[in-house]
């Protein structure tokens, strides 16, 4: 009776450790990564976790996780320069399916510290991998988290989400010929109503303001269904009212031409990603 009763006891403790784990979302163990997960997850105490984050690098406890919830941390805590000088430093001791979770947090940290060469740099690197496809592992979908909520991405919205963060890059260093193409490139695969403001804006700063109200006119009729909606109707009217306050002059003609601009793509294609066939005359470096 009394082994029952130990047993139990052992049992209960048992189920409270798992349940602390679980409520908690902490690994199991005594390791320098579990405690620093415990420290940034139960404790509250980043700096703490950090120090021992790093000590999980050194000595190479689950690297991958380590690294990564490091920089993001260092994000949080505005130490950005800091998070990307330790992935570019570590992410070699990191397996290949860490690679590209680490380019997105670099693209993120990099738009965070206005590094937006560096920004573009990835970004196009990005597009290469999918063009060859070397994206998602090989795979044609990923499973993404968001809020706690896990979801598939496809090949086709990652290639539209690339090229529209490019076309916000190239936007923040007033490349507005170059930002307009690779809007418009987007919109071909996946439009919808916020890359169409972008696109509005990249057609006013050149001039275009017939092509802007055309655009900006189609978010406001509605004729994209996305969830930010109604923020970028309220956008596209903003800009409507700016382009009827300027001045009535014809669009300034910037020669752009595009063989010059962007260099070609590989003529190779792979056959594992159709929607390359949507995009071929795409190119790889767009000049500014």
């Amino acid at each position: 009776m009394e082994r029952v009763i130990r047993s139990n006891r052992r049992s209960s403790v048992g189920d409270k450790k798992e349940l602390f784990h679980v409520i908690h979302k902490v690994p199991a163990g005594d390791t320098p990564y579990v405690r620093a997960k415990h420290l940034q997850l139960v404790e509250k105490d980043h700096d703490s976790a950090i120090v021992w984050f790093w000590k999980a690098i050194n000595c190479g406890d689950r690297m991958d996780s380590a690294l990564k919830d490091m920089a993001v941390i260092m994000k949080q805590q505005g130490r950005a320069e800091e998070a990307i000088e330790a992935i570019r430093s570590f992410r070699h001791l990191c397996s290949k399916q860490a690679q590209e979770s680490l380019d997105n947090l670099l693209i993120d940290l990099y738009k965070k510290c206005g590094m937006f060469e560096d920004q573009i740099e990835l970004l196009k690197q990005k597009l290469r991998m999918i063009y060859l496809g070397e994206a998602f592992n090989g795979k044609t979908t990923k499973t993404a988290r968001s809020h706690g909520k896990k979801f598939q991405v496809s090949i086709k919205q990652e290639t539209a989400r690339v090229l529209a963060n490019l076309g916000w890059a190239y936007m923040q260093q007033n490349c507005f010929a170059a930002a307009e193409l690779v809007y418009r490139k987007a919109q071909t695969i996946q439009p919808d109503a916020n890359k169409a403001c972008n696109l509005g804006v990249c057609l006013i700063r050149q001039g275009y303001f017939h092509d802007a109200r055309t655009v900006l006119s189609d978010v406001v009729n509605h004729r994209f269904l996305d969830g930010e909606e109604s923020k970028a109707v309220s956008r596209a009217i903003e800009l409507l009212r700016e382009i009827e306050s300027q001045p009535s002059i014809s669009p300034m003609d910037i020669g752009l031409n595009i063989e010059e601009a962007i260099n070609d793509w590989s003529p190779l294609r792979s056959k594992r990603l159709p929607i390359f066939e949507e995009i071929s005359t795409y190119r790889d470096q767009i000049a500014c």
